[in-house]
């Protein structure tokens, strides 16, 4: 295999850099948490993004068709790649990755040309309606119901752990249409939900470091036009594992990782252990030269992920092994840099705590603790990597 860029992919490459200094300037790169947070977008970020459309860039994975890009395999490495190593603003995933290629595989006509538009320009905010208080890693358990009546659909239920359902426009939903299916995996469709219509309750839970990023959502008596049904009744869950290959792909995020290696080899260099430099310490050098061993790998399987891709091929079980290493190593990553930051790991951000002193310590801890305590529950979202194991068991080892 030819590692080597060519004389184009380093032209690129230098198009890319250019793009990016001008529209993410280093005055903006200031240490930001791995950790979704869903809020208003702010007016930097708006403005990287208007940047981004007018260059044609804002949804390059996407197919040309839809308004993506014509990049080679290539080229999107270097894009993720120099966009991670910028910490370039990024775009909840729910819309642009995850249901964009759902609507322009089996949408209609109709709400391909409502939604992917909108989906582009980032103009809407979508949640994932998939998890319930019974039914998580067992998802095809989903007891959410949604009864045909005339035009619409009225829907009644739960659903929990819903990322940024509290500034949504609209969910896509699993619920079930069948009560008695033959098997729990039928009778289950795809939906797409208004989020102001009324009966729908969103109600905050907060996690680890009082961080507001998901939420419980009911559902009581909503009404949804049969239109916004995406494919065919009964057959949602062969939409809802075609959704979930892009979405663990994407939950690896080799690219972020290599950044904070980066960036944790520089805060070891920086700090001192015992009278010496912490990189110094053979025990902790083991630790971060396999770390930056295992990234090294699982680029290669992203870099045979995305081919397949652009070959026109959905992502594949490969997909679940990115997803386990890939979120593994996320945490791996995190403990060392809290091991490396020491009595500056944990600093104090929340004004309820009662200090009115700013954090002290290097610029990177109140981020990094932030990621920490978020990434803690990598290794579930997204399906827990216990089930990512079964999928692989069956799908690459046919057990």
């Amino acid at each position: 295999m030819n590692l080597e860029f060519t004389a184009a992919d380093l032209a690129f490459q230098s198009e890319v850099r250019t793009f990016i200094d001008t529209h993410w300037p280093l005055a903006q790169r200031k240490p930001r948490s791995v950790a979704s947070e869903y809020r208003v977008m702010p007016p930097d970020i708006r403005r990287w993004f208007d940047a981004l459309i007018a260059r044609g860039w804002s949804v390059p994975h996407w197919p040309v068709a839809h308004g993506g890009t014509d990049w080679t395999p290539t080229q999107h490495y270097i894009w993720d790649r120099e966009g991670a190593r910028a910490g370039v603003p990024t775009p909840a995933p729910f819309g642009i990755s995850m249901l964009a290629p759902v609507l322009w595989t089996w949408g209609t006509p109709a709400q391909q040309r409502e939604f992917l538009p909108k989906i582009a320009r980032h103009e809407m905010n979508w949640c994932q309606g998939y998890s319930e208080p019974g039914a998580g890693s067992d998802l095809a358990s989903l007891q959410t119901r949604a009864v045909r009546d005339g035009d619409h659909y009225v829907i009644n239920g739960t659903k929990i752990w819903t990322s940024g359902a509290h500034v949504s426009d609209w969910m896509f939903c699993l619920v079930r249409t069948d009560p008695k299916p033959k098997k729990k995996q039928e009778g289950i469709s795809f939906i797409l939900i208004d989020m102001t219509t009324p009966g729908i309750t969103v109600s905050p839970i907060l996690i680890l470091g009082n961080q507001h990023s998901v939420n419980q959502v009911t559902f009581e008596d909503v009404c949804v036009p049969v239109d916004n049904l995406v494919g065919e009744q009964d057959r949602g869950w062969t939409y809802a594992k075609a959704l979930l290959t892009h979405e663990r792909t994407g939950i690896a995020g080799v690219g972020r990782t290599q950044n904070e290696l980066v960036k944790l080899r520089r805060l070891a260099a920086d700090t001192e252990s015992d009278g010496a430099r912490l990189i110094d310490n053979p025990a902790f050098r083991t630790k971060l030269d396999d770390a930056e061993v295992t990234c090294l790998a699982l680029e290669m399987t992203e870099l045979r992920t995305l081919a397949a891709v652009e070959s026109g091929k959905a992502p594949g079980p490969e997909s679940s092994l990115l997803k386990i290493k890939g979120t593994e190593l996320q945490q791996r990553v995190s403990d060392l840099t809290m091991e490396a930051l020491g009595h500056y790991a944990a600093p104090y951000f929340d004004p309820a705590l009662g200090d009115n002193e700013p954090p002290v310590g290097p610029d990177v801890a109140l981020s990094s603790l932030r990621g920490m305590l978020y990434g803690r529950a990598a290794t579930i979202f997204g399906g827990s990597n216990e089930i990512q194991r079964n999928i692989i068991a069956k799908a690459v080892l046919g057990l």
